[in-house]
């Protein structure tokens, strides 16, 4: 798995998540060329699974989410779920937002249900991890 936010080799008319996510896969896909090979992606990193149960953040961070977060997999490339958690940290609660402590401890205590419905790539992901364990166990 990748992070959709990360790489920088997306053709410059690949602009929005649906067509990043759609060509990098196939294109990735295609480089390894294996049937069992399958490429997933962490739409906008794992803190979009975090906005997804916006109750798991501090009340002051919660209460300042844009609206566009209730679809954490939509929000923009210019200001991705980890940038926003910084800023909204920063100007919040006077402290940084720091992925390793914060994001560890927030992602211990996600729905993983809820997670999943909030953002479909992790769905895709999760689905695809359970077809393939039920599939080597039959």
């Amino acid at each position: 798995m990748l992070d959709l936010y990360g790489p920088k080799f997306y053709p410059a008319n690949k602009t929005t998540v649906a067509e990043r996510y759609d060509w990098a896969k196939a294109w990735l896909e295609g480089q390894v060329g294996h049937p069992r090979f399958r490429q997933h992606f962490a739409v906008h990193e794992t803190e979009a699974w975090l906005l997804s149960e916006p109750k798991l953040l501090p009340g002051v961070v919660s209460k300042a989410l844009p609206g566009k977060c209730n679809q954490p997999e939509s929000v923009n490339f210019n200001e991705p779920p980890a940038k926003l958690l910084e800023r909204l940290y920063k100007e919040k609660l006077g402290k940084p937002y720091k992925k390793l402590i914060d994001g560890a401890d927030l992602f211990a205590q996600l729905s993983p249900d809820v997670a999943q419905q909030k953002c479909p790539s992790l769905g895709r992901l999760l689905q695809d991890m359970l077809s393939l364990a039920q599939a080597a166990s039959s």
